[in-house]
């Protein structure tokens, strides 16, 4: 089996990983699923599966507690690209995978600009990681998070715009804070 098809069937996984995600119209729902050199899965984990706060890369990356001691040839497979900036926990999805040092992440798409213009893939990209935009998934994650861009949307429009521009930057510019947990 080429990458291509390796990728495409991890991909789709951690997009229906996504679909496990608790409902809620003020955090995206993701999958996300780490992979050895081999093709074999090391864990996998999607948004709010623990807690009201966690995000789904972050979650793979905790079941993983250590027991990978080199995650240097690792992909990660997430349905949105990861996060840039966290209000509830005080490191960022973008710097855990960095910090892991996995080799590649293989996105469907990049996190829609609602609550945050999010620069995960260039921060990714910057610390030497490998990453694969597939968008041809996109019209699937769009269509799991329709309620949150919705609500997000008529949030920033509305009322909550000068909330929206007040969010609190923990690490970098400014990315879906907590609205993806």
């Amino acid at each position: 089996m080429d990458q291509q098809m390796v990728d495409q069937r991890w991909l789709q996984a951690a997009i229906d990983m996504s679909r496990l995600c608790p409902a809620t119209v003020s955090a995206y729902a993701v999958g996300a699923i780490i992979v050895d050199p081999d093709g074999a899965e090391l864990a996998r984990g999607y948004s709010r599966e623990t807690g009201p706060f966690v995000h789904a890369e972050q979650q793979a990356l905790a079941k993983l507690d250590g027991t990978v001691p080199d995650l240097s040839g690792t992909t990660m497979y997430s349905s949105l690209e990861p996060c840039t900036t966290r209000g509830s926990f005080h490191r960022t999805c973008t710097e855990l995978i960095i910090e892991a040092r996995i080799r590649r992440v293989v996105v469907a798409m990049r996190e829609p600009p609602v609550f945050a213009d999010c620069v995960g893939i260039e921060l990714l990209r910057a610390a030497g990681i490998e990453v694969t935009e597939m968008s041809e998934f996109a019209g699937q994650v769009n269509a799991i998070n329709a309620a949150v861009v919705e609500a997000g949307t008529s949030r920033a429009s509305g009322r909550d715009a000068r909330a929206h521009t007040d969010r609190r930057v923990v690490a970098g510019p400014v990315c879906h804070d907590d609205r993806r947990s």
